[in-house]
């Protein structure tokens, strides 16, 4: 009987069982998801994760101790490098195994192991799965009979009260209706103000002073066209002195203008009368 044996040697010796779980380390390091049976996954889950934890302190003292179980420089890298990048804020659980089912021939129990952060797959469905609400239960311990009937007079107490606020409420409810008539009584005076001034605008003063105000206007308008011929006339009358003027004003300058005409044209006239002389003396 097995009690008390937690390790798996998977039917293999220790040399053998070491340097095979480190083949498949290597190789799920390298390679991100491998194919195996569950009961080596299960193995290989154990030897690897202590390592991927070991790798988010990048030290001289951690690739040493995590080759000395690998065995492979490659390896070695890629897990400080590209794996400790991704894995550095998750606290454990690195690795998932997807059960396949059982495999033809012997019928052992197959499954996929990966690293959990390098399916893209099921990171990007569990970024758009939307958060459910956690469901709690509202159970407690069962209430004896004084906690009942201390539980009953506390609800009756806040009945009472809600009560009396609503009756509070409705008072003063009511005495805002009562007062709010009152307003809205003074109100339509303001309105009929406008309608007064308007029946005393149409009364008969207002027709008396309507008869008043024709005569006045039929006298402005006599004013005005007695006004206009007036102007008419005087600009009539001021027409013939300003053609007298002008008459009188061309006859004088006539009058200045003849003498000393005369005298230019016989000073011309003399000079061409003895050029003609002279040429016919010449002749």
């Amino acid at each position: 009987m097995r009690h008390r044996k937690k390790l798996n040697h998977l039917s293999r010796k220790s040399a053998h069982r070491k340097a095979m779980l480190a083949n498949m380390a290597s190789s799920l390091i390298l390679h991100k998801r491998i194919t195996t049976t569950t009961a080596k996954a299960k193995e290989l889950r154990t030897f690897v994760e202590p390592m991927i934890t070991r790798s988010k302190e990048d030290s001289t003292h951690s690739r040493r101790m995590v080759f000395k179980n690998l065995r492979d420089k490659y390896a070695v890298s890629e897990l400080f490098r590209e794996v400790a990048s991704k894995v550095g804020e998750r606290p454990g659980g690195y690795t998932r195994i997807i059960k396949l089912g059982n495999r033809l021939g012997d019928n052992a129990d197959m499954c996929i192991i990966e690293l959990v952060d390098f399916n893209e797959n099921m990171l990007a469905e569990k970024d758009s799965a939307k958060p459910k609400s956690a469901r709690r239960r509202r159970g407690g311990k069962k209430k004896g009979i004084g906690e009942v009937i201390s539980a009953g007079t506390e609800v009756e107490t806040e009945e009472t009260g809600a009560s009396e606020t609503v009756e509070s409420v409705t008072e003063e409810s009511l005495t805002e209706v009562d007062t709010e008539p009152v307003d809205e009584a003074d109100e339509p005076v303001a309105d009929t103000e406008p309608v007064a001034e308007a029946e005393a605008l149409d009364g008969p003063d207002a027709d008396t002073e309507a008869v008043a105000a024709e005569p006045e206007a039929e006298s402005t308008e006599k004013e005005v066209t007695a006004a206009v011929l007036e102007t008419e006339s005087e600009t009539v009358a001021a027409e013939p002195e300003t053609e007298t003027t002008a008459k009188e004003v061309a006859t004088e300058d006539a009058e200045a203008e003849t003498p000393e005409a005369k005298a230019e044209e016989t000073e011309e006239t003399q000079p061409d009368a003895e050029e003609d002389k002279e040429e016919k003396k010449e002749e």
